[in-house]
């Protein structure tokens, strides 16, 4: 490969994330600047002076909204051919959207998800396929109709552009997304498929594509609306002005490909609001449009996807027992996206302006320890102890609950009130009941110790010894660890200090929140008649490419390599918990050789253990009595693996 190719494939596969990094240190710069100015009273003050009727009216229009979503779904279903009813569409629909926007732009068609449901009700692959392109393209349509508007009738209200660009240069990319619109619906109208990149695409037809179009925008617009009820009135700020605001974040939002836009969309907001109304008014309204649009749907959205997954797995919960120590799907989830919530709760607490302390003048020590550096420090560790939840580590489990107490702690120290306080101390308590779904083991305690792991220890220690040292110097106690790297009063050297230390403990943190590395092994004859003996499949010596056995070598399963894919060949076979941990440490090979698993030819059993890795299962034919099934990831995989599927030649 030569040096071009090589630093092109570096940056298709590293440049987006630095990209979000970069609109997401933006952000910070932001949101730090504005919070600077302001008081949690202030806040509190705005959001008190709320109107009833403007509650309402945000209320309504998120009603409205989600309305609109179920819609993209119903009319996927008709263009695939597969009409759906609108009420299981509506089902798939909200609890996609809700999931989608609160996890960023990898799963903004929320297509694993979509698999998840129209697998169950019995539509083929390739029509799963058309919902989720569908409905994909739908929502794309919408932000480049409006955008289009926007920045031909308002081209200079854009946060970051609109002051230096020319007001034609603007207009001219605002009628090239109006070309790109008008272009989709003619072709829609006129050819009814083409290839692009070896790919037949089937375009709805001029009316579908119409109603496309229309639906969009008004989902975008409506959205809009939702955070325009809650914002005060201002002077100049016309909705089409705001309008161009909301796009421009929502944009930056999903550009970063944060959870949520979390922290960008925030910061542009901001950054656009500026100049029309106080901080702490704006800084009201966003909190509550996130309670409306984001949180309070993903609570409803979160609680049906799980009863709809108990209901499909009700015969196999009955067979669970709690001391196996696997958790339904589910619960790991929820327990890492509550460690989320109550880590930003500790950010966001440490961006606040000082506030007095409970023992303030009584123990020196314990000021600090309350201090706004702590929180926000212990905050980021805790969003980074929810990264080693999801991959159900025991070290992470009990990381999130020390820091989880630690929180409770800081949130007591600092006069917070008795509800918030009370909020961590019953989320450690749910973590001590869900104790048995964190059970694989980290790298750190399964291995023997490398270089590689005491130097992340060492950093870990020397860079909370640092941090440590500076809250304790309580010149600077009352900044966030960002807020010090960005505070034109704290000398460079400190500035450069405190940002490297915070950014190395977590990097250090991140690194020692890894599952042991499990061995593939060759597929040679001693391997084959292991798997032999365990009753899983054993194809000839050419009939396989590897083997992975559980962490207790009870259980195991042959697979082969395909391009981007590692097929296993049926179930593991063996020990029932042993079963589970090869199917992590496949995952987690798959992951180290940067390829995607898959599973061939399984039973129903494990189905559940499959779904916690984010595959998804589809029907193979029966064998006799028993059903078998391919899952996969199926949003990036199912046209590869069309070929194991006999609905592939009924879908087209």
């Amino acid at each position: 490969m030569s040096i071009g190719a090589r630093v092109l494939a570096q940056v298709k596969r590293h440049g987006p994330t630095v990209f979000g990094l970069l609109l997401l240190v933006g952000a910070l710069y932001v949101v730090q600047r504005e919070f600077r100015s302001i008081s949690w009273h202030d806040v509190l003050g705005s959001l008190r002076a709320m109107p009833s009727a403007a509650l309402w009216g945000a209320s309504g229009f998120t009603l409205l909204a989600y309305i609109i979503l179920t819609a993209y779904d119903r009319l996927g279903s008709v263009y695939a051919g597969y009409p759906v009813s609108y009420l299981r569409t509506s089902l798939a629909s909200f609890c996609a959207y809700s999931l989608a926007n609160n996890l960023g732009f990898a799963t903004v068609s929320g297509a694993a998800v979509r698999y998840r449901f129209y697998a169950t009700w019995g539509l083929p692959p390739l029509a799963i396929a058309k919902v989720v392109a569908f409905t994909s393209l739908t929502f794309g349509l919408g932000g480049f109709a409006l955008g289009g508007a926007v920045l031909m009738f308002e081209p200079d209200v854009l946060p970051f552009f609109g002051d230096g660009a020319p007001r034609w240069a603007m207009q001219a990319v605002g009628a090239l997304l109006w070309c790109i619109v008008g272009a989709y619906v003619l072709l829609a109208r006129f050819v009814p498929h083409f290839r692009m990149f070896g790919h037949q695409i089937d375009l709805p037809g001029f009316r579908m594509a119409l109603a496309q179009t229309a639906l969009a925008s008004a989902d975008v617009g409506v959205t809009a609306l939702i955070f325009w009820a809650l914002l005060p009135p201002a002077d100049g700020l016309t909705f089409l002005h705001f309008l161009g605001i909301y796009i421009a974040a929502l944009s930056a939002g999903i550009a970063a490909n944060v959870p949520g836009g979390i922290g960008v969309f925030d910061g542009a907001i901001l950054f656009g609001l500026s100049g029309h109304m106080p901080a702490s008014e704006a800084i009201g309204a966003l909190l509550l449009f996130r309670l409306f649009y984001y949180i309070v749907p993903l609570f409803l959205a979160g609680l049906m996807f799980a009863g709809f997954e108990v209901s499909q797995r009700r015969h196999i919960l009955e067979r669970i027992a709690p001391e196996r120590g696997v958790a339904i799907s589910f619960e790991v989830p929820a327990m890492a996206g509550l460690a989320a919530i109550a880590a930003i709760t500790l950010i966001f607490i440490g961006a606040l302006p000082p506030k007095p302390n409970v023992l303030d003048g009584v123990f020196d020590l314990l000021d600090e320890a309350g201090s706004h550096l702590a929180a926000s420090v212990v905050g980021s560790l805790l969003l980074v102890s929810a990264y080693g939840l999801v991959r159900r580590l025991t070290i992470a489990w009990w990381a999130a609950l020390l820091l989880l107490l630690n929180g409770a702690a800081i949130t007591w120290l600092r006069g917070e009130p008795w509800w918030l306080i009370g909020l961590f101390l019953l989320q450690a308590a749910l973590f001590t009941a869900f104790r048995p779904a964190f059970y694989r083991r980290a790298r750190l305690l399964a291995e023997p110790l490398s270089g590689e792991a005491l130097g992340a220890i060492a950093a870990g220690a020397i860079c909370g010894l640092t941090l440590a040292m500076v809250a304790y110097s309580g010149r600077y106690a009352e900044m966030s660890w960002w807020g010090v790297v960005l505070s034109a009063e704290a000398p460079p050297s400190l500035r450069f200090a405190v940002g490297l230390a915070a950014v190395l403990l977590l990097v250090a943190a991140a690194r020692l929140l890894r599952p042991a590395r499990p061995p593939v092994l060759p597929y040679d004859a001693e391997v084959r008649e292991r798997l032999r003996a365990l009753g899983a499949m054993a194809p000839l010596a050419c009939g396989a490419d590897g083997a992975v056995f559980g962490e207790a070598g009870r259980a195991g399963f042959a697979f082969v390599r395909r391009e981007g894919i590692w097929l296993a060949l049926g179930d593991p076979a063996g020990e029932e918990r042993d079963r589970v941990s090869a199917i992590w440490r496949f995952r987690d090979i798959c992951d180290q050789a940067r390829v995607r698993p898959a599973f061939w030819r399984v039973g129903p059993g494990l189905l559940r253990v499959y779904a916690d890795i984010g595959l998804t299962p589809f029907a193979l034919a029966a064998e006799g009595k028993a059903q078998r099934y391919l899952v996969c990831r199926a949003e990036r995989d199912l046209e590869a693996l069309l070929p194991l599927l006999p609905e592939a030649d009924d879908a087209g």
